[in-house]
C-alpha cells in the first residue's frame, strides 16, 4: 500500500502484495516510512477489499494503542483511518474495534489526547456507539461518560455535535441515566434532544423518557426545560421520533404535577396529529396520553373536542382510536358533561350503524359507559340507539352482544324506556347478560358486608387504637 500509483483497478494478487508490504512497514520500517504507508492506505480505503481491511484493523488498532501521552502523526494517521473504517459501518470491522479491552484503551488515550486525533477518535467512538449497542456498556465501564461529559464542558467547536449524540447513545444504557442523574448533567441529555441528527435526537428522547418514569429524575427534568424540547420533537420529529417524543412526554405528564404544564405546552393538537397518524404505536401512545391529560376538566373539553373531529373523518383506524379514548373518558365522573356537551353521543350512534367491526366495538363500549347516566340515556335514544344495541344482540362478536347487552339493561331499568325494549327481554345474549349483572351486584353487596364485617371484628379484637 505504500508504493501504489496507477489508478487502474487492482487485481486480488496486487492487493495481497501491497498488504504484505504494508505489514513488512508497520512492523520493520522507520516511522517516516510507517507514517506514509498510512497515509496512503488512508488514500486507498474505499477501495480496499473487506478481507484486507480486516488484517489491517489490528495493525491500526495497536498503532493507536501505542500512543503515549502525546500522540505524534503516526497515531493521528491511524486514528483518521479507524474513523472512516468505523463510519462504514460494517459489522465485521466493528467487531475488531468493539473488543473491551480496545475500547477501553481509546477512551484513555481520548481523555489524553488533542488536536486531530483526538477529534479522529471523537468520531471513532461516535461510530461505535452509533452503530454497536454492546459497545455502550463497554464504553461506559471504562470511564467513557465522564470522558464524554468532561470534554462537553470544554468544548463548543465541531467536535460537540459528536460528543452529544455520543451521549444520546450511551444514554439508552440504565447505569449510564443513573450516572447522570448522580452527575448533575442531565441537562446534557437535554441538549442532546435539541441537536444533532435526528436519530440520534430520538435515542435522547426515549432516554429522557425512560428517566421520566423516576419522581426525582422527572422533577429536575421539567425544571432543566424538558417539556419545550420533546414538544419540538413531537412537532417537527419524523414519524418514528414523534412517537418517541410523545411517549417521552406521556410519562413526564402521568404525575398529578405536569399534567398542566404539559397541556399548557400545546400538546394537545399534536397527540390528535399522532393518533391519525400511520403508526399503530403512535396511535397506541395518542390513545394513552389523552387518556391522562384529561384527567383535569379543562383537558378533557379540549381532548373531546379533537376526538369529535377524529370520529367525522374518514380514518377508519383514527376513529377506532378516537371511540377507544372516549370510552375511557366516559368513565371519569368531569367527562360525562363534556361528552354530552361536545356532540359525541349522535356521532358514536352512527358509527354504531356504519362502522367496520373494530369501530363498533370500541363506540359500543363507549356507549355501554355512558348508559350508566340517565341524561345521556335520553340522549342516546333520541340517536336511535336502541334498535342498534337490539340488533347487535345477534352479532357474531361477543364483546359487542356484551356491550349491547350491558347497555340495554340500564336503558330496561330507566323507566321512561323500559317499553322501549320489548324486543330484547326474550333474546338470550340479554338474558345472559343479565344473569351476570344480577351475579357482580351480589358478590359487591357481599364484599361490603365482609368488609364491614371485618372492620368490625378488627375493632373487637384490638382495642388499642393508634
Amino acid at each position: 500500500m505504500a508504493q501504489q500509483v496507477s489508478t487502474a483497478p487492482l487485481t486480488s494478487p496486487e492487493w495481497d502484495d501491497l498488504y504484505r508490504s504494508y505489514e513488512e512497514i508497520i512492523n520493520s520500517g522507520t516511522d517516516i516510512l510507517r507514517l506514509r504507508a498510512t497515509i496512503k492506505l488512508a488514500s486507498l480505503l474505499d477501495s480496499v477489499p473487506n478481507d484486507l481491511l480486516l488484517l489491517t484493523v489490528p495493525i491500526l488498532i495497536g498503532l493507536i494503542e501505542g500512543t503515549s501521552k502525546d500522540p505524534g502523526p503516526l497515531q493521528e494517521a491511524a486514528a483518521y483511518c479507524l474513523k472512516r473504517i468505523t463510519c462504514k459501518d460494517d459489522p465485521e470491522l466493528l467487531k475488531l474495534i468493539c473488543i473491551p479491552s480496545t475500547l477501553a484503551s481509546f477512551v484513555k488515550i481520548l481523555e489524553q489526547s488533542g488536536g486531530r486525533c483526538q477529534i479522529y477518535l471523537i468520531k471513532c467512538l461516535w461510530g461505535v456507539v452509533t452503530f454497536v449497542k454492546d459497545s455502550r456498556v463497554y464504553i461506559f465501564s471504562s470511564g467513557g461518560l465522564e470522558v464524554v461529559v468532561n470534554m462537553l464542558k470544554l468544548y463548543t467547536d465541531s467536535r460537540r455535535k459528536y460528543l452529544l449524540e455520543t451521549l444520546s447513545a450511551l444514554a439508552l444504557v440504565r447505569e449510564v441515566r443513573r450516572a447522570l442523574v448522580c452527575l448533575g448533567e442531565l441537562s446534557l441529555l437535554i441538549e442532546a434532544a435539541k441537536h444533532g441528527s435526528m436519530e440520534s435526537r430520538e435515542r435522547a428522547a426515549q432516554a429522557l423518557g425512560l428517566l421520566g418514569i423516576v419522581k426525582r429524575a422527572r422533577r429536575t427534568l421539567v425544571a432543566l426545560g424538558a417539556i419545550p424540547t420533546l414538544v419540538d420533537l413531537l412537532q417537527n420529529g419524523d414519524s418514528s421520533t414523534k412517537v418517541v417524543a410523545g411517549n417521552a412526554l406521556g410519562i413526564i405528564s402521568s404525575h398529578v404535577d405536569y399534567i398542566r404544564p404539559v397541556a399548557q405546552a400545546g400538546v394537545i393538537p399534536l397527540y390528535a396529529e399522532l393518533l391519525r397518524g400511520p403508526e399503530p404505536l403512535g396511535r397506541e401512545v395518542a390513545e394513552d396520553v389523552f387518556c391522562v391529560l384529561a384527567v383535569a376538566e379543562s383537558n378533557a373539553v379540549e381532548v373531546t373536542e379533537h376526538l369529535v373531529r377524529i370520529l367525522q373523518e374518514d380514518d377508519a383506524e383514527a376513529k377506532a382510536a378516537a371511540a377507544d379514548v372516549l370510552w375511557d373518558l366516559s368513565g371519569y365522573q368531569h367527562s360525562i358533561s363534556v361528552i354530552s356537551n361536545s356532540g359525541a353521543i349522535p356521532i358514536l350512534v352512527g358509527l354504531l350503524k356504519e362502522g367496520n367491526s373494530d369501530i363498533r366495538e370500541k363506540v359500543s363500549g363507549a356507549i355501554a359507559q355512558l348508559s350508566y347516566h340517565e341524561a345521556d340515556r335520553s340522549t342516546l335514544a333520541d340517536a336511535g340507539a336502541i334498535p342498534c344495541l337490539i340488533e347487535m344482540l345477534r352479532d357474531e362478536s361477543e364483546e359487542l352482544r356484551d356491550n349491547a347487552g350491558e347497555s340495554l339493561i340500564n336503558f330496561s331499568e330507566d323507566p321512561s324506556h323500559h317499553d322501549r325494549l320489548s324486543q330484547a327481554f326474550a333474546m338470550p345474549a340479554f338474558q345472559s347478560m343479565q344473569d351476570r349483572i344480577v351475579h357482580i351486584r351480589a358478590a359487591d353487596q357481599h364484599m361490603v358486608r365482609s368488609l364491614r364485617q371485618m372492620s368490625a371484628d378488627q375493632l373487637i379484637q384490638d382495642p388499642v387504637l393508634e
